[in-house]
């Protein structure tokens, strides 16, 4: 009987991939023949088009579209979120699901994700409910834009236009992150962000603002301030400062000394001869 149960089981989840390759491509497939079908295939082409400029690896359309499993997660994003505003019970939790299980990227179906969204690798990545993503952001693996606590209402961060948050950062609870801003790998970010800077750390702190961004955005992290070493080397520097103070305030107290001793120095034609000398004979002042 054990064998014949584990048999069962093991069909069953021999079919659970499959079928649920099957069940998403039928709900994508009706949502673009329906009424918003024509705005949904422009969505996609322009979702196609920022991974053919963003990610060198991407060779050809027919590449991009089955082997990039962001677009897949976003694309079922978007049909169980075209549920979710509609107020639709059940559905768009289980194509969120589906999503999940097929792409290892989890975004809840009330996130709001306008157009030019770029999950690269994917892996890891969790997008809450009231998570609000502007045009052109790019995400790498392991990023949570998550919430903090167990408030309601607006908990998750809303990120701006052409911002870069890079692998394993965490955006936590309800802030905001400006326009064209860069987030470090491994990057903790509980407050809000300036448009035009860079922040890394933990906690997240900015290390450039107003910078300028043009065309497709820079994703050298080579290139990232590292605020520790900064703070370390105004340390040395100010310490360096600090002794060479001290060495100009002793050489002007020996200065001092030396002309204090020299005053009080009795001289031999007012002492006379027979007064004996203060000082004996190689004595220092």
């Amino acid at each position: 009987m054990k064998g014949h149960a584990s048999d069962g089981r093991s069909f069953l989840s021999s079919l659970s991939r499959p079928t649920a390759s099957v069940l998403a491509g039928a709900g994508v497939g009706l949502l673009l023949l329906g009424r918003r079908g024509r705005h949904l295939r422009a969505t996609f082409r322009r979702d196609i088009e920022v991974i053919r400029q963003r990610d060198p690896a991407a060779r050809n359309i027919i590449e991009i579209a089955t082997c990039y499993s962001g677009l897949h997660a976003l694309l079922l994003h978007r049909v169980a979120h075209h549920f979710w505003v509609r107020k639709v019970p059940v559905v768009p939790r289980i194509v969120s699901q589906i999503s999940r299980g097929l792409t290892q990227i989890e975004i809840h179906p009330g996130a709001t994700i306008d157009e030019g969204f770029f999950v690269d690798h994917g892996a890891g990545v969790v997008i809450g409910e009231t998570t609000e993503i502007g045009r052109d952001v790019t995400v790498y693996q392991g990023v949570t834009l998550g919430g903090t606590g167990k408030q309601t209402g607006k908990r998750h961060p809303t990120i701006g236009d052409n911002v870069i948050i890079g692998a394993g950062a965490k955006v936590m609870g309800s802030i905001t992150v400006g326009h064209d801003a860069k987030i470090g790998a491994g990057s903790i970010v509980v407050q809000d962000v300036p448009p035009n800077s860079t922040v890394v750390g933990n906690p997240g702190r900015p290390v450039i603002t107003d910078g300028s961004k043009v065309g497709i955005p820079d994703i050298d992290y080579r290139h990232l301030p590292d605020p520790v070493s900064q703070a370390m080397q105004c340390l040395v520097v100010r310490m360096v400062s600090l002794e060479n103070e001290m060495k100009e305030v002793a050489e002007h107290n020996r200065s001092l000394e030396r002309r204090l001793k020299e005053s009080l120095r009795p001289s031999e034609a007012q002492m006379g001869d027979s007064v004996p000398s203060l000082y004996r004979e190689g004595d220092e002042p």
